[in-house]
């Protein structure tokens, strides 16, 4: 792992009475926060060079100028004295991962200019490489994208490539959750959009295909969420210290016979937000197994599966062994319709971050969850489509052509 910049911070310093807090994380980026207790009117730069001894003063200012420091929320200059009771917040950058093998991995994309890149991520891909596999990721196909793709040959991105290449990810999606998935092009791009998503101005609409037949037709799921405390790849509706405010807002768009088609709102990202709120609600998402899903094929077409994650109000996830047992079947079967959690990031708007104005993207459903659509609205149909109060999501601009 790489180093902390804080990590080497000395307790003689003259600052080491600072309180100091590691808030929240963004896909290796940290928010440090300091609180000054003495009145030490000393240049922001400095101050922040001896607090996190594994950033360079250039580095530093560098943040500075590009809005990832805050003292008091407001916006400083580097020079910028600090004094007692000042709170300062840093967006500490993720570390520099040098070299990313460019691998020919076909990507949507969906839009791109200099500053960021948008990409209707498909299902079975990674997000991005850990110190254990840097390979088969979106940023390895994002690296052959840039260098043998793109017909603009921007000097500034081959130049971070070369010198301090980083992924650029300030969120990201389950490895089978498919969707719109925006990455920042350069370092002022990526702190503003990280800016964004924490303070939660972009707007992130899901789409799921869900057991059971939902009401109300919308509703807010306001659970706290945290590690199941049973299943260590799992996460739980959890009433603890452990739990995170988490809040979903859903709106039914379509109900068969026994399914339905939902759209999700995120106000909070916590891991399996999603997945964990909906199976609480009893209506866990088709082939989602971990939390209680069934796969979906002919005969659950035909006759309705008895769904393990059915229950409300139950903090669910399958043991990892009868879950093997389920894929091994899965994995047995050729008339599955979907072979994956049926889950979409179907609309993401942000504000972009360095000319301005909101900008919407809408990612086509993938084959398989667009097929599974087709079929029950053939084999199990009911409501029609449907537009509560809300609804954010084009069916019909969502479905891909045939």
């Amino acid at each position: 792992m790489a180093d902390d910049p804080t990590r080497n911070i000395s307790p003689d310093d003259p600052d080491a009475g600072d309180e100091f807090d590691a808030l929240e994380e963004s896909d290796g980026a940290q928010h440090r926060r300091f609180r000054l207790q003495r009145d030490i009117k000393r240049r922001l730069d400095r101050y922040l060079r001896s607090r996190l001894p594994g950033l360079s003063r250039s580095r530093l200012q560098k943040l500075i100028n590009e809005g990832a420091v805050t003292v008091n929320r407001d916006i400083p200059k580097s020079s910028t004295i600090v004094k007692q009771g000042d709170i300062v917040d840093i967006i500490v950058p993720p570390p520099a991962i040098k070299q990313i093998p460019a691998e020919d991995i076909p990507i949507d994309v969906l839009y791109e200019d200099e500053h960021i890149i948008v990409v209707n991520k498909q299902a079975d891909l990674i997000v991005h490489p850990a110190r254990s596999n840097l390979h088969g990721t979106l940023v390895n196909a994002l690296a052959w994208h840039f260098r043998h793709i793109s017909a603009n040959g921007l000097e500034a991105l081959s130049s971070v490539g070369v010198d301090e290449f980083r992924p650029g990810i300030v969120h990201r999606l389950d490895k089978d959750t498919t969707g719109a998935i925006i990455m920042a092009k350069t370092d002022e791009a990526h702190w503003r959009l990280n800016k964004q998503f924490e303070l939660r101005t972009t707007q992130k609409y899901y789409l799921a295909i869900v057991h059971g037949e939902m009401r109300p037709h919308s509703d807010v799921i306001d659970q706290p969420i945290g590690k199941h405390p049973t299943v260590n790849e799992a996460y739980a509706v959890r009433h603890d210290n452990t739990g995170r405010d988490s809040v979903t807002i859903y709106r039914v768009r379509e109900v068969f016979d026994g399914y339905s088609l939902v759209e999700l709102e995120l106000k909070t990202g916590r891991t399996h937000q999603i997945r964990v709120h909906l199976t609480y609600l009893g209506h866990p998402i088709v082939s989602d197994i971990i939390y209680g899903g069934e796969p979906l094929g002919t005969p659950e077409i035909e006759t309705l599966p008895h769904v393990a994650g059915a229950q409300p109000m139950l903090t669910f996830a399958r043991m990892k062994d009868e879950g093997q047992r389920i894929w091994k079947k899965i994995g047995e079967r050729d008339d599955l319709l979907i072979r994956r959690p049926a889950l979409h990031a179907a609309v993401l708007e942000i504000e972009h971050p360095v000319r301005g104005g909101r900008i919407t993207f809408t990612a086509p459903l993938h084959n398989d969850m667009a097929h599974l659509i087709r079929t029950l609205r053939e084999k199990r149909p009911k409501s029609g489509p449907l537009s509560p109060p809300g609804a954010a999501v084009d069916l019909d601009k969502i479905m891909p052509t045939d």
